[in-house]
């Protein structure tokens, strides 16, 4: 089944492996505007994940089984990796926290983002938050399926946005915007190309494969589960076209108001 869920998405992978975005990102502005937009992408994504912990990997106490042991210890490696890797300097720090510290460096503005954690830890809703946060539409659709998806607790159908709409998409993406950030020599973008690296490293080689064996334990021989796992992913990556599509315009109209951009 795997084989056939992978066929029916090519021809939106394909899309998104030969975006427009990825060839116009040409300037330290273009980056900054790329990552402000992105950088909810990066968050929200942890979210699928540790749903996803929560429901493969009992969290509540006292503990019991979870009924999933070899998700489990998938998902707690996929976690782990994400939650808790290492920065350049050697320190440990989510994937996240590199990203915005990258920013940073970079002199891209997260502020958007950390006033949607600040509204977090006051105790607000994500639900009530994202309704009147001043970020572009297509951001928010992106982020609101997110959540949409989280709220369901249906296993199958988070890891199946998380493997196909996000986590096995990531390392061919990066790739692609990789390659255009090294032929800048900004010294500024180390930071950066270090998390594309990290990422693609330890995405390729550990996380997307684990991600498509849980799936497989999670469906198993349940045709119906099988069809929503196609059904939810194409819908993730429609929405991760679209997610592209704004910021490539948003970089066009950057250039139009600042044409050495």
């Amino acid at each position: 089944m795997i084989e056939r869920i992978e066929k029916e998405l090519y021809p939106l992978r394909e899309q998104l492996q030969n975006h427009k975005v990825y060839y116009n990102v040409h300037s330290i502005l273009d980056i900054r505007l790329f990552m402000e937009h992105h950088i909810f992408a990066v968050w929200d994504f942890m979210s699928l994940l540790k749903q996803l912990q929560n429901l493969l990997s009992y969290n509540a106490v006292p503990w019991r089984p979870s009924g999933f042991p070899a998700a489990s210890r998938l998902i707690n490696e996929i976690v782990w990796g994400e939650e808790s890797d290492v920065n350049r300097k050697g320190e440990p720090m989510s994937h996240f926290e590199m990203y915005r510290e990258a920013m940073e460096s970079l002199g891209a503005n997260p502020q958007e983002m950390n006033r949607i954690l600040d509204r977090l830890k006051s105790g607000e809703n994500i639900d009530t938050i994202l309704e009147n946060a001043p970020i572009p539409k297509h951001v928010l659709n992106f982020m609101k399926f997110t959540f949409e998806i989280v709220q369901t607790n249906e296993p199958h159908i988070i890891a199946a946005v998380f493997t196909f709409g996000r986590e096995d998409l990531i390392p061919d993406m990066f790739i692609e915007i990789i390659q255009n950030l090294k032929k800048s020599q900004n010294n500024s973008l180390e930071d950066l190309v270090y998390y594309f690296e990290r990422h693609i490293e330890v995405d390729a080689d550990e996380h997307g494969p684990l991600a498509l064996k849980m799936i497989q334990q999670l469906c198993g021989k349940d045709e119906s589960k099988w069809e929503e796992v196609l059904r939810y992913s194409k819908h993730a990556l429609e929405l991760r076209i679209k997610l592209w599509d704004g910021i490539y315009d948003g970089i066009c109209k950057q250039k139009t108001f600042n044409p050495i951009a």
